[in-house]
């Protein structure tokens, strides 16, 4: 089995690379199974297609718009996903719907896709979360161990040194 996680967005954006760091942050804070592969996948598009060809799972951690109250968390499964990578956030923002439908037609499409997004706050030009994107963190890495729980690759939490 083959998971990928998949963060995507523009840091330089504030909430719009809310992808970005939280698959940073679940490399940082998690012990991950060999079988679970994470990307930081920025502002790029087709060229994620060798990445992603062949995973058995996607998980995808992105800012969305879903027409919620700012920094609202969704989990959209499967045929949700594509419909909202239609609408980019920033003129950066992959065309995820473009690669799952390129992969699909290559033959090497995952057999699930799981979005978790949020609802962005502020797309300033800043490298940092606002601060109530930034409070829900913890929430999406939930959301994303939860997936990889359910698929038999649970995630276990990095050891804090004690004082």
């Amino acid at each position: 089995m083959r998971v990928v996680v998949l963060g995507i967005g523009n840091v330089l954006l504030s909430d719009e690379g809310v992808g970005v760091h939280a698959v940073q942050a679940l490399e940082d804070r998690f012990v991950l199974s060999d079988a679970v592969e994470v990307i930081d996948g920025g502002t790029t598009g087709m060229e994620l297609l060798p990445d992603l060809n062949g995973a058995d799972h996607l998980i995808v951690v992105d800012a969305v718009r879903v027409g919620r109250p700012p920094a609202s968390v969704v989990r959209l499964v499967d045929d949700e996903v594509p419909a909202f990578f239609k609408t980019k956030l920033s003129p950066h923002q992959v065309g995820l719907s473009d690669v799952l439908a390129a992969l699909k037609f290559a033959g090497g499409a995952p057999k699930s896709v799981v979005l978790i997004g949020v609802q962005p706050v502020s797309l300033e030009l800043d490298m940092a979360l606002s601060p109530a994107v930034a409070a829900r963190l913890d929430e999406v890495l939930d959301l994303v161990t939860a997936e990889l729980a359910a698929l038999g690759q649970p995630a276990r939490r990095r050891a804090t040194g004690s004082a």
